[in-house]
């Protein structure tokens, strides 16, 4: 695990750089992308949540009664953003069944490039829970940044983002926009093109994984 900047931490481990390669094939498949973002997921969800806190509990081995480590207060939010941030969702549940999910379904306009909401729904004690946003891409930023302010009008206070590829200028026009959320990406690529899709990157993710395009 590498920080690069303040806020925002790449995780290159070699499982997620040789997976992101495999996904960044223009002839990959949609099953086999499918199951690498959500292996990727996983492992990135080992990483958000390196610091949760804990408290020690008593339990009984079979041998013996033992003071031991769990997880400490209320459980996390996942909040992927539709429609590609459920590629992750379900290799995050696999760590943490326990959590609850919110839905924020957010699309880009392909003239202004400004997110649109069309859906949300989250816990009613969001406020209360450590909430874990989830794009595959954080390109222009946008959709992150309307999918954050709208967590934080419902009370959201401990936030983190999750994205596969990150580009520098969404990094900026996030880290501006909300300084207090930390960002975790696998890989920081080179820049936008004139379309706002990340370059190299690996085309528009949602295509990929559900197959329409």
């Amino acid at each position: 695990m590498t920080t690069i900047s303040d806020g925002v931490t790449v995780v290159d481990h070699p499982l997620v750089r040789h997976k992101l390669t495999l996904m960044r094939e223009k002839d990959r498949s949609t099953k086999s992308f499918r199951q690498l973002l959500n292996e990727i997921g996983m492992l990135l969800c080992y990483e958000v949540t390196r610091d949760l806190p804990m408290e020690m509990t008593e339990i009984e081995t079979p041998l013996t009664k033992s003071m031991q480590p769990i997880i400490a207060g209320k459980k996390m939010v996942f909040a992927p953003i539709l429609r590609a941030g459920v590629g992750f969702l379900d290799g995050m549940l696999e760590l943490v069944p326990a959590a609850r999910v919110a839905h924020i379904g957010l699309y880009r306009d392909p003239n202004t490039l400004q997110a649109v909401e069309y859906y949300f729904k989250a816990p009613s004690d969001i406020a209360e829970r450590m909430v874990v946003v989830m794009d595959p891409m954080l390109a222009t930023a946008n959709s992150a940044v309307a999918a954050i302010d709208r967590l934080k009008e419902r009370g959201a206070k401990d936030l983190r983002f999750v994205c596969l590829l990150a580009a520098p200028e969404g990094i900026e026009r996030f880290r501006g926009a909300h300084p207090d959320v930390r960002i975790w990406t696998a890989a920081i690529d080179e820049k936008l093109n004139e379309h706002g899709y990340i370059v190299p990157g690996l085309g528009d993710a949602g295509d990929r994984m559900f197959g329409t395009r």
